[in-house]
């Protein structure tokens, strides 16, 4: 098995935290004296990728001039967006970048501590072309329900609150199999990887389920951003899986 490369997108805005972060992306929010992605990068070291897409368009020079080509042994290359793309619109870009026939994807404005290696095991095992890293979750409204039956994902069903459901984790590993499904697409078109093509395409796409119980934080909005930075460091320095 051969984990080596990942996409991470990188493009956000951060519009509602534009009270507490300011002129940069977000995932380059300060954390403790140092980015946001920093903690992304450190994490997929640990997991052995050593080469890594940046999907960028917002102040992309912000990430560049912070990482370079390289940080540490990751090699790094960028993808940039000369207008907003959406998450769909960037990873179909960015794809024509990757090397490898699977790899992952990760949102670059959230963290969730899965065991990579073991998600890409499962992922290969399995044979889809893509898998979902699902967080369980309690009590919550701000994110969207991933349907499952077994280890295969069924549907999508929109935000609304919830005693229990399993939530898009922002961690994928895909095959580049997927290519022929995101044809429907022109270059260069706007579209969301969440919206427009996986809840469309659920029945046509074989989508497996890989359930973590991992530390999760998504830094969108000010109270979980403020979340991140009494907790990061402490997660990072427990060792991440």
């Amino acid at each position: 098995m051969s984990l080596t490369e990942a996409i991470i997108l990188a493009g956000g805005f951060g519009t509602r935290l534009q009270g507490v972060v300011k002129n940069v992306p977000k995932p380059m929010a300060d954390i403790k004296g140092r980015p946001f992605l920093g903690y992304i990068m450190d994490y997929l070291l640990e997991h052995d990728v050593n080469r890594i897409l940046f999907s960028v368009g917002y102040k992309h020079e912000i990430i560049r001039n912070y990482f370079g080509s390289r940080y540490k042994n990751l090699e790094i290359e960028y993808v940039v967006e000369n207008e907003p793309l959406g998450t769909g619109g960037a990873i179909k870009k960015a794809m024509e970048f990757v090397k490898e026939d699977d790899f992952l994807i990760l949102n670059g404005d959230t963290f969730f501590n899965v065991d990579l290696k073991k998600l890409f095991l499962f992922h290969l095992s399995n044979g889809p072309t893509l898998t979902l890293s699902l967080k369980p979750m309690n009590s919550f409204d701000r994110y969207g329900t991933v349907i499952i039956e077994g280890s295969r994902i069924t549907g999508f069903e929109e935000k609304s609150f919830r005693d229990f459901g399993y939530i898009n984790g922002g961690v994928y590993a895909v095959n580049k199999g997927i290519c022929k499904y995101l044809k429907q697409y022109n270059d260069n078109s706007r579209f969301s990887l969440e919206v427009d093509f996986l809840q469309k395409n659920v029945n046509f796409l074989k989508i497996s389920a890989f359930i973590s119980n991992g530390y999760f934080i998504d830094i969108g909005v000010p109270e979980t951003y403020e979340k991140a930075q009494r907790e990061l460091d402490n997660i990072f320095r427990g060792g991440v899986q």
